[in-house]
């Protein structure tokens, strides 16, 4: 019998452990989900901007309708807890907010993300009063009922131009205040700062794995609960198919090929039939 929806979100919240981090790649859509799962990783998100790329859009190009679809095949493609990148909740409001949270309950996640970027240079991040009550608006929606999905709540600063952790942490902190189960404030990078931040609030703290940032179990010993890739997974398969592609074009040879035996394993032990 497969889990259900509130024993996946109820699993998700035990996995963020602090010290302990809970290893979370992305997902771009129903393949890569399945041949992650069959890796063995114990929750998904979704990617925002790898979600894009499969539609020929660049990241924010997602309308909330195609983001709660997306989240729907992918929660019912999998057993394991699938969480959404819900970007600004598609939303500036709290009421907007709770909306697009309330029908993300709908489609099976185990949890999503709020962010406090309103999605345009123009609107930018948002005054930290109305971003703490989105997040209010949004754990609200969340918590209530049978179902208790995960709430992370995003401070965008260090990815939107904004190089303030004092700030950052004290949107942290107010988010946490607000009902936030998770923490992150993707752009950490240096130890020093995320043990300032992981000591500067009592909720997991999820960290995003970019260039530069510390290894797993560095982030393991500064109390890291979770650890996401973004769209780095995505985008590292649309590099594989560029050089792959690119030889083709360019030299007429096939040594592509020799890389496809992975590839080809994965799909017939993860989708359970031969590609």
């Amino acid at each position: 019998m497969r889990p259900t929806q509130a024993d996946r979100a109820e699993r998700f919240l035990r996995l963020h452990k602090k010290g302990e981090p809970l290893l979370m790649p992305n997902a771009w859509d129903l393949g890569s989900a399945a041949v992650l799962t069959w890796l063995g990783f114990q929750a998904l998100a979704t990617t925002s901007s790898g979600h894009a790329a499969t539609l020929g859009r660049l990241d924010g190009g997602v309308t909330r309708d195609d983001a709660l679809s997306h989240a729907t095949e992918l929660s019912a493609g999998t057993d394991v807890p699938v969480s959404a990148d819900l970007e600004n909740a598609f939303a500036d409001d709290p009421d907007g907010v709770a909306e697009t949270i309330r029908a993300a309950k709908a489609t099976g996640l185990a949890g999503c993300s709020v962010e406090d970027y309103s999605g345009t240079a123009e609107g930018g991040i948002y005054e930290r009063g109305l971003a703490r009550e989105r997040i209010v608006a949004a754990a609200e929606i969340a918590h209530s009922g049978p179902v208790r999905m995960v709430l992370t709540a995003r401070a965008e600063n260090l990815i939107r131009g904004r190089d303030d952790l004092g700030d950052t942490i004290e949107r942290l902190q107010a988010y946490q205040e607000a009902g936030a189960d998770v923490l992150f404030a993707p752009g950490l990078s240096s130890a020093r700062d995320i043990k300032q931040v992981v000591g500067s609030v009592d909720r997991p703290v999820s960290v995003l794995a970019l260039k530069g940032t510390p290894s797993t179990g560095e982030l393991a010993a500064l109390g890291v609960a979770r650890v996401s890739v973004g769209g780095a997974f995505a985008f590292a398969a649309l590099g594989a198919l560029r050089e792959a592609a690119e030889e083709l074009r360019d030299r007429g040879t096939y040594g592509y090929l020799e890389r496809t035996a992975l590839g080809v394993q994965a799909a017939r032990a993860a989708f359970g039939r031969d590609a």
